[in-house]
């Protein structure tokens, strides 16, 4: 048997009985047993794990784990996730009671996605890539709307580029501010309904998983 990890977190009562509680330091990971020849991408099983994932942020915020985190032992785990167990307790003890919220923005002009064909190295596509993606821009008017009426209800936030077609805003707020930032998504709606926008959550902690500052 192996495990794939979801999550790293404060308490084994954050885990169980929802998922396998794997001590790593004085933290504990949730996980879930598959067999050994089980693959990974499974669709079914991906959406086993995604379910988990959502109820255990019912309990308690969590630090995510990219998905594809196997190991066979709680030895391997913590051997894997040992540079990571201070700064990972200070961020859950910071914010235990915070979640992220995602705003994704399509761009106001993307940018073409490069031809990978059109490159002789995979270095200078990669290059290519990152400028274009670097190059997406959101509205100035929804983006000022956006910072006027999410940024406010948020701890912390941060502006980011997923892909050359859209831009995206994380916000670490408090759990009851949570229907707060849903009421700021309605009226962005309402004054910028010609901006394509998705605004989900609550998501466990990832985007600001390394920020352990207060």
């Amino acid at each position: 048997m192996k495990s794939i990890a979801i999550g790293a977190h404060l308490l084994r009562d954050d885990v169980e009985p929802l998922a396998e509680a794997v001590p790593v330091g004085d933290l504990f990971l949730s996980a879930l047993s598959v067999a050994d020849d089980q693959p990974l991408g499974d669709r079914e099983l991906l959406l086993q794990v995604a379910g988990i994932r959502a109820k255990l942020l019912d309990v308690a915020t969590f630090i995510a784990i990219r998905y594809g985190f196997a190991f066979t032992s709680a030895e391997e785990a913590r051997s894997k996730c040992g540079a990571h167990l201070e700064r990972w307790r200070r961020v859950l003890t910071a914010n235990r009671d915070h979640v992220e919220m995602t705003l994704k923005v399509a761009a106001s002009s993307p940018e073409a996605r490069p031809d990978r064909h059109a490159f002789t190295s995979g270095a200078e596509y990669l290059r290519a890539l990152h400028a274009a993606t670097q190059a997406a821009n959101v509205d100035p008017a929804f983006r000022e709307a956006a910072e006027r009426l999410i940024v406010p209800l948020a701890r912390r936030h941060r502006w980011s580029h997923r892909d050359e077609k859209s831009v995206e805003l994380t916000a670490l707020v408090a759990r009851e501010r949570l229907d707060e930032v849903k009421q700021a998504g309605e009226e962005l709606r309402r004054i910028a309904p010609h901006v394509p926008f998705l605004l989900s959550g609550p998501w466990p902690l990832e985007v600001f998983a390394d920020d352990d500052h207060e």
